[in-house]
């Protein structure tokens, strides 16, 4: 499988070959949009609201961070939805997502 934004590491992105060739969905701003972010069990959740408030410039609520362990435990999904005010910011996020080392994949 191949990801538009895959630098041979093995992580994906939300961009995969399929998708940049269709049209891409029409997002209006500003909106809430959720990033899901994958790794492993250990303190993942906590490294996922540090960064996401980071790279946002804001405070994560509660509500606004779901978590659900792999069947074997190992890895979790976070997901954690962020108020944005542009594309610029979402491809921004994304871009943040792919250099971190600790993230073994995103959507």
């Amino acid at each position: 499988m191949t990801h538009g934004n895959d630098t041979g590491d093995g992580r994906g992105g939300a961009l995969g070959q399929a998708a940049e060739n269709a049209e891409k969905p029409k997002i209006e701003y500003p909106t809430d949009y959720t990033f899901k972010v994958m790794g492993q069990q250990e303190g993942f959740r906590a490294f996922v609201v540090e960064l996401f408030e980071r790279l946002v410039g804001q405070s994560l609520s509660a509500e606004s961070v779901t978590e659900q362990p792999s069947s074997k435990g190992k890895y979790v999904s976070v997901s954690v939805t962020v108020h944005l005010h542009s594309e610029d910011q979402r491809r921004g996020v994304y871009h943040e997502l792919h250099k971190e080392k600790r993230i073994v994949y995103y959507l």
